[in-house]
């Protein structure tokens, strides 16, 4: 086994705590609005006084405690279950009573690094604790109700959250034949849109849009419109990023976080990507962004961040632990006849579970394996985060076994109670 396997943190050790969209709540309104307010299409009260939002019907919740068997197979979330690398322990390790001192270059250290890593000028990045926040940020910058957000569907609901937040009109296009963004038809959705936003790899599908396909959307989009690209996943895929489209001044803001492949969930660090002028737009939101964010993200996540890019081997090990246990378990799935959306790059796949995912997930429950949330697009399908080769060897016995049992008549799922997933959606505990 990898050192990396031996040496990582497990993701229950992780403390949740508040990131960026907690400091710009009290400085902008609609942040603290956001945290009352469902999303448009929002599911009904649930059973057990619980409120599903954001998901549309079928969707799971993000209100409520995470209630998860201590012995549970945790892969719902899409966390990474080795933690942090080694390089980045050793770096908050030898941090040692530095804690004491407030040393903001540590912060300084981290932009540099990245930056340098793909030749970004000074002033185009913000380091911020996690990439929820500032995804909050890139949105609310960009749309209202006079500048609708175009988006796919299905995709990750943070995108529907911040347009019911900003009062912003919503328009969602379906993925292609080939679960990727459809660019042309997210172009004619709107004459002018505030904002396009593409989640790439695609969180449900794990599935991947091409840069050719992005670049085309950047250069055809109407003047004032932005394109915001959220790469959460993207370490997972050997395909192209779009930074460099943020880089050479176009309208682009790219996401990214060090909750995935770099195994810092609990951490909490990612970054905000783009030109000057973009970045300008976020001061406009508060005092609470106006320092970039990185006056509340830790110096012992700072240094670790930093270790972590500058660790060579990280990426491609990891990207291979991912691929190697991805591939054994979608090969499972095959043999068994099984079926499932092809194409995932991601540390997750979209399985299908042929009956509402509300109810395999709570048949999954009872076997100790907790899988995710299922979206309204896909309501036979349930999303599932890929583990530790252990965990899913014990996914494998236990879907099987559920499969196994004849889906439940229409009404006695009305009446099942409410199982609440773990999710990195869950505002109160992740952003």
């Amino acid at each position: 086994m990898n050192n990396e396997c031996k040496t990582g943190l497990s993701r229950r050790s992780f403390m949740r705590t508040l990131g960026a969209a907690s400091v710009a709540a009290t400085s902008f309104p609609a942040f603290a609005a956001m945290q009352q307010a469902p999303a448009a299409g929002a599911a009904p009260q649930q059973a057990g006084g619980r409120r599903g939002r954001g998901m549309g019907a079928g969707g799971d919740v993000d209100m409520g405690e995470r209630v998860v068997d201590p012995l549970a197979v945790v892969i719902s979330s899409n966390e990474n279950p080795l933690g942090m690398s080694t390089s980045a322990m050793e770096a908050i390790s030898k941090l040692g009573t530095g804690g004491g001192r407030y040393h903001q270059e540590l912060k300084s250290d981290t932009v540099k690094a990245f930056s340098e890593t793909f030749s970004l000028k000074n002033g185009y990045v913000s380091f911020f604790p996690g990439s929820g926040g500032p995804l909050d940020l890139a949105l609310y910058s960009n749309i209202g109700p006079d500048k609708p957000l175009v988006m796919a569907n299905p995709s990750y609901e943070q995108g529907e959250r911040a347009a019911a937040a900003m009062k912003a009109p919503l328009f969602r296009v379906p993925l292609t034949a080939d679960y990727a963004h459809d660019v042309k038809a997210m172009l004619a959705a709107h004459p002018s849109p505030g904002a396009y936003y593409i989640v790439n790899p695609n969180n449900p599908t794990g599935t991947m849009t091409s840069k050719a396909d992005i670049t085309w959307l950047v250069k055809n989009k109407p003047a004032g419109s932005v394109v915001i690209i959220d790469e959460a996943y993207h370490h997972f895929s050997p395909d192209e990023s779009s930074i460099d489209l943020a880089a050479a001044d176009h309208d682009v803001i790219v996401m990214r976080t060090f909750s995935k492949i770099y195994g810092m969930a609990g951490m909490r660090a990612g970054f905000f990507i783009a030109k000057p002028e973009l970045q300008a737009k976020l001061r406009g939101l508060g005092v609470g962004v106006t320092a970039n964010g990185s006056g509340v993200v830790s110096i012992a996540t700072a240094v670790a961040a930093t270790a972590s890019i500058k660790d060579a081997s990280l990426i491609p090990t990891r990207r291979k632990i991912n691929k190697d246990i991805r591939e054994n378990v979608l090969e499972w799935m095959d043999k068994n006849g099984y079926g499932y959306m092809k194409g995932s790059q991601a540390n997750f796949f979209q399985a299908y579970v042929g009956r509402p995912g509300r109810e395999f997930s709570a048949l999954m429950m009872k076997e100790k394996i907790q899988i995710g949330r299922t979206w309204a697009a896909m309501p036979n399908y349930s999303r599932i985060t890929i583990g530790t080769q252990a965990e899913m060897d014990k996914f494998k016995v236990a879907f099987k076994k559920c499969m196994d049992v004849a889906p439940l008549p229409a009404s006695a799922y009305m009446d099942m109670p409410f199982v609440e997933n773990p999710s990195e959606l869950n505002r109160h505990l992740y952003v």
